[in-house]
């Protein structure tokens, strides 16, 4: 699973990264949480291809739902099932995003607590989840657009740190997740674990675990990274 994530690097690393349009002043973020706003990437048909940044609530709250309540329960999306469950297939035909990142929290029970890792490519580059987004419209006040992750089974590198991971999209597969016209076929078999050797984790103060805590300090490293052989 994806319950915390981070952003850190600069705008034109970023734009660099996934060729988007703006020109966003964006704060480094430490911890990103479930119920916060975050950037997210999203292709327009016109002009078409262009990539496009804002900031969405994470959680996806289905166009049905009666209220925002439910985005709190769906900050991820199983791969597996993302065709056909109703909260998601919608958005998974239609509606695709990238959600850009730094690196990833997971927590591994050890003894009498639970320790947190941060998870990033080995080359500290910024990489992209395959997200899916909604736009959910009250009866009364502004629309809410929201984005899920979507996840699938762990590689064998981060298996006993969980068994989930988010599925992280290959840069040349950005444009494929992206497309309008992609059919549900090539977009499945997107989503799989990310091969070994992209990533590394190691163990993080527990600090981390509050979601208001968001500073530096968060993605010091308290022990050796673990690398694929």
């Amino acid at each position: 699973m994806c319950g915390r994530y981070l952003l850190k690097s600069p705008v034109d690393a970023l734009k660099r990264a996934f060729g988007f349009v703006e020109q966003p002043n964006l704060m480094p973020r430490y911890n990103i949480a479930p119920t916060q706003d975050a950037p997210v990437l999203r292709q327009r048909r016109e002009p078409k291809g262009e990539r496009t940044l804002q900031m969405l609530r994470w959680g996806l709250v289905p166009s049905w739902a009666k209220d925002t309540k439910m985005g709190a329960k769906l900050i991820n999306a199983r791969s597996e099932s993302v065709a056909e469950k109703p909260s998601f297939r919608s958005a998974f035909r239609r509606r695709r995003c990238l959600v850009p990142a730094d690196g990833f929290y997971e927590w591994r029970a050890e003894g009498t607590h639970k320790q947190p890792y941060l998870i990033a490519r080995r080359d500290r580059a910024p990489f992209a989840f395959a997200g899916l987004w909604e736009r959910w419209t009250p009866q009364k006040g502004d629309a809410i657009d929201s984005f899920t992750i979507v996840t699938t089974e762990a590689n064998a590198l981060l298996r006993p740190l969980h068994q989930r991971m988010p599925v992280i999209l290959a840069p040349e597969d950005y444009g494929r997740w992206l497309d309008p016209d992609a059919v549900e076929g090539d977009l499945l078999q997107l989503l799989k674990p990310a091969p070994e050797e992209w990533l590394g984790y190691a163990p993080v103060s527990a600090r981390v675990n509050a979601a208001s805590v968001d500073d530096a300090a968060l993605i010091e490293t308290t022990g050796a990274e673990t690398v694929a052989a």
